[in-house]
């Protein structure tokens, strides 16, 4: 897990969520596009539509985000943090425990998977 600060890189697929076309995204991606997304700034984006499944989102930084509703469930979120982010009916992975969650929710801690 790196510990540097999130960034805003120049990915066009990244750019694509950055400007709000986040159904031109999973579009793309469906049709085979890649992306590097880790280490990203989320930051206030609208992120409702996304389709996260697979996704490497490990160290991104999700403050202020709009989550709700998006299924991250096989996405991977180490190091990730998601102060203030609204994540009402947010499907998180199963190896983020709820005190996890809540921790980065409310203090911006960075989640870390529990290893069973």
């Amino acid at each position: 897990m790196s510990h540097q600060n999130p960034e805003i890189k120049d990915d066009p697929m990244y750019r694509l969520l950055r400007e709000g076309e986040v159904e031109e995204f999973n579009a793309r991606r469906a049709s085979g596009e890649t992306c590097d997304l880790t280490g990203c700034d989320f930051r206030t984006l609208d992120l409702r539509k996304l389709h996260a499944r697979g996704l490497d989102l490990r160290d991104c930084y999700f403050r202020q985000s709009d989550l709700r509703g998006v299924d991250l469930s096989e996405a991977n979120l180490e190091g990730a943090s998601i102060n203030a982010a609204k994540i009402s009916g947010v499907y998180f992975p199963r190896e983020l425990s709820a005190d996890e969650i809540m921790l980065s929710l409310t203090h911006g801690t960075r989640m870390r998977y529990r290893k069973d």
